[in-house]
């Protein structure tokens, strides 16, 4: 099998599961305007675009709501409190991060998540990656699937992002993190652990799977 120099990874339900924190923070912010809570399994169908989208589509009426800015600041504020209450990584990522940091490879994020909450959390729990980058649209790079976030990660690791000239893979859970690495023009591994499952994924184009990450050893 083709083995890469580069991965780069999605977060959230790729990396670490962070789904009851993020559901914890959505509820909280809606239970402060007196508005309906949603379940995890709600949750999970709502997360991937980024945390505005996660909310516009929590909050009635979304964006349309007139309190909306404020229930979104609400979260906001909650999450960056909360990040870490339960988070955690999945298992047997740790081990294989440090696998393939101990074979030369370089490391990357890419994420929707707020920036400042993504390098958080990639400080906190996995020090051997070497680039984090999170919601960035104020800089002009767009968030996924726009190929950009994954550019100024392989820009910040020293390659040119110039797909048939870089030796990377992309590793993800959702259809986002597919489209994403379709407009990089980089192949796409879908982790069957995460918020999606085979078959919605299959529905969405992926076509290689894993189910543990040591197998992504393999590629």
């Amino acid at each position: 099998m083709k083995t890469y120099n580069i991965y780069i990874f999605d977060l959230d339900g790729t990396l670490l599961d962070t789904l009851q924190d993020l559901a914890c923070s959505v509820n909280y912010a809606l239970r402060q305007y007196r508005l309906p809570e949603h379940s995890n399994d709600n949750i999970r169908r709502f997360v991937g675009n980024g945390v505005r989208l996660l909310m516009e589509r929590a909050v009635p009426q979304g964006a349309l709501h007139p309190q909306f800015e404020d229930i979104f600041a609400t979260f906001r504020q909650h999450y960056m409190k909360h990040a870490l209450d339960t988070t955690r990584p999945y298992e047997g990522i740790p081990e294989m991060l440090h696998t393939l940091k101990s074979h030369g490879c370089q490391l990357a994020v890419v994420s929707n998540k707020m920036m400042a909450a993504t390098q958080e959390l990639i400080a906190h729990f996995f020090p051997e990656i070497d680039v984090a980058i999170g919601e960035h649209e104020e800089n002009g790079i767009r968030k996924k699937p726009a190929p950009d976030t994954v550019y100024e990660a392989l820009r910040q690791l020293g390659v040119t992002p110039i797909p048939s000239q870089v030796s990377a893979v992309y590793i993800g859970d959702s259809e986002v993190d597919i489209q994403t690495a379709n407009n990089a023009g980089l192949p796409c591994i879908s982790v069957l652990w995460g918020f999606r499952d085979r078959q919605f994924l299959e529905a969405h184009g992926a076509t290689t799977f894993i189910e543990h990450p040591i197998e992504l050893l393999c590629y």
